[in-house]
């Protein structure tokens, strides 16, 4: 280093060490929560993440992850320290080029840069680390990671990045990604976005690279490493697709395949439902080992138990539905769940009603009638089910009951004019319940407080199935029974909805 650099350094580091110097008092650490009532600490304050661009390395033997993450951010405050929610051992932080102390404790990595953060500054957060994700457990005793015999799966809602990546983990701070992770040759990487291309190392791992442009949330972000045989195509609408199958689904292999590979015939039917798909790319990964199915963004994660009575195009439905409600749109708080899992489960109503399996009149009077009176599922409050109930069963089907009972009262016109307006106006953001009513009323001209409430805030089965009118009733009831008749779609839908109860 010359001289003249010596003293250009010198300068910089006092005048970072003195730039609260007189306004000290206005500087404060930012919050290590986002301020979501069901989950406080998810999340952070004080700035506003644009970009993550993750570099790994991983082994599966041993469960062996380490890298660096790189954060491009913008503080909205002035912050003398702030925190990124994330579990694995750190080894160094920088922060804009200059090493940054930190702490790590339960989940907060409160770091603290050389003089503090003015509003408004451009923030490069560098953190390398170094751990086996498996081993590494929450405050509750949960590990979200989950390691296989080919691979591992970082997969999960309402979080999974704090075991692989760190960020500001809540859908209120989306970014774009770049996905970067090399594994052992004969092994598979599979992120979101668009696969751009693979690099052979010296080393005997292969770096596999994704990148996702559009904004996305933090836990719609995964990665799925293992065994799998990939299909790579291009849709009839011009987007590039990649479709993953874990070489360990045995028999139903065929099945997910036949389910999974019509993912564009799926996204282009609901796009005439809910307006044009907002992404870049298309895809599915189907696994064992991960006990559910999630929406993450471009392309949703299957369990291999989905397809082991056949193909379910209703789980692909489920999921791409989420695409437009839970992606595009996500949810200001997690209380607002019901604006990703009643619009997923409705989409699976009208994928029904499409094949000719059964119209969303039909599903909602056989989900209706499907719980008795004095069903504990009635008391679950889809617009406000509690942190322990977000994934409750009654937050899918009576949720879809509500979206039902919203296209009965506006007719269809007005509400798939709903559906479109809703994620034209509020895509690659967040959005709460009462937005989504404010909006339904602007559009249908109606006042809609009575219908909200009743099937979104209020315990207790309502007095009628929505839509049913007594001569349809009479004509639908089995005698038997005195139940609506099933739908042929039924079986798969409840399948569908068994194992993704079981993601609560």
């Amino acid at each position: 280093m010359s001289i003249r650099s010596k003293t250009t350094a010198a300068v910089a580091s006092a005048a970072a060490i003195t730039f609260f110097a007189g306004t000290a008092l206005a500087a404060s650490p930012g919050a290590p929560g986002a301020g979501d009532p069901y989950f406080p600490t998810y999340g952070n304050g004080g700035y506003d993440v644009s970009h993550y661009d993750i570099r790994l390395n991983y082994n599966p033997t041993g469960d062996q992850l380490s890298g660096t993450t790189t954060i491009l951010a913008k503080a909205t405050e002035d912050l003398t320290q702030f925190n990124l929610d994330f579990l694995l051992k750190v080894k160094s932080v920088r922060v804009n080029n200059v090493p940054s102390s930190f702490v790590s404790d339960n989940g907060e990595l409160t770091l603290t840069p050389r003089g503090g953060v003015r509003k408004g500054q451009d923030l490069t957060i560098v953190v390398t680390y170094a751990d086996s994700p498996s081993t590494v457990k929450d405050r509750n005793g949960f590990t979200a990671w989950t390691k296989t015999v080919d691979g591992a799966l970082a997969i999960g809602e309402p979080e999974i990045a704090s075991w692989w990546f760190p960020s500001n983990d809540h859908p209120t701070d989306k970014a774009t990604f770049d996905v970067n992770v090399a594994v052992p040759n004969g092994v598979e990487a599979i992120s979101n976005g668009t696969f751009v291309g693979q690099t052979r190392q010296i080393n005997g791992y292969t770096r596999w690279n994704w990148r996702s442009t559009k904004p996305q949330a933090t836990y719609l972000t995964f990665l799925t490493i293992g065994q799998f045989e990939l299909r790579q195509g291009t849709t009839p609408s011009g987007q590039p697709y990649v479709n993953a199958y874990s070489e360990r689904l045995g028999e139903n292999a065929d099945a997910a395949k036949a389910s999974v590979e019509r993912t564009p015939e799926v996204i282009e039917f609901l796009s005439e439902n809910f307006g044009p798909y907002q992404f870049e790319a298309q895809g599915g990964v189907v696994t064992p080992n991960l006990g559910y199915a999630l929406e993450n963004q471009t392309r949703p994660n299957y369990d291999t138990g989905f397809f082991r009575r056949g193909a379910n195009t209703y789980v692909v439905a489920h999921e791409l539905g989420h695409q437009w409600f839970g992606d595009a749109v996500s949810v200001h708080h997690w209380r607002d769940i019901w604006l990703n899992e009643g619009f997923a489960s409705y989409a699976e109503f009208l994928w029904s009603e499409h094949v000719g399996e059964g119209t969303a009149q039909e599903n909602a009077d056989f989900t209706y009638d499907l719980y008795p009176a004095d069903s504990e599922f009635w008391n679950v409050l889809p617009g406000d089910p509690g942190a322990g109930a977000v994934f409750d069963g009654a937050v899918y089907d009576r949720g879809a009951l509500a979206v039902h009972a919203l296209r009965v009262a506006v007719g269809d016109e007005k509400f798939f004019e709903i559906l479109k307006t809703w994620v034209a106006e509020k895509k690659y953001s967040d959005a709460t319940i009462e937005e989504f009513i404010a909006l339904s009323e602007r559009v249908s001209g109606q006042q809609l407080d009575q219908l909200f409430q009743t099937w979104l805030f209020t315990k207790g089965k309502p007095a009628e199935a929505p839509g049913r009118a007594a001569d349809v009733a009479s004509k639908s009831l089995s005698v038997a029974s005195g139940k609506a008749a099933e739908p042929k779609s039924r079986a798969k839908i409840q399948l569908t909805h068994e194992l993704l109860d079981a993601h609560k």
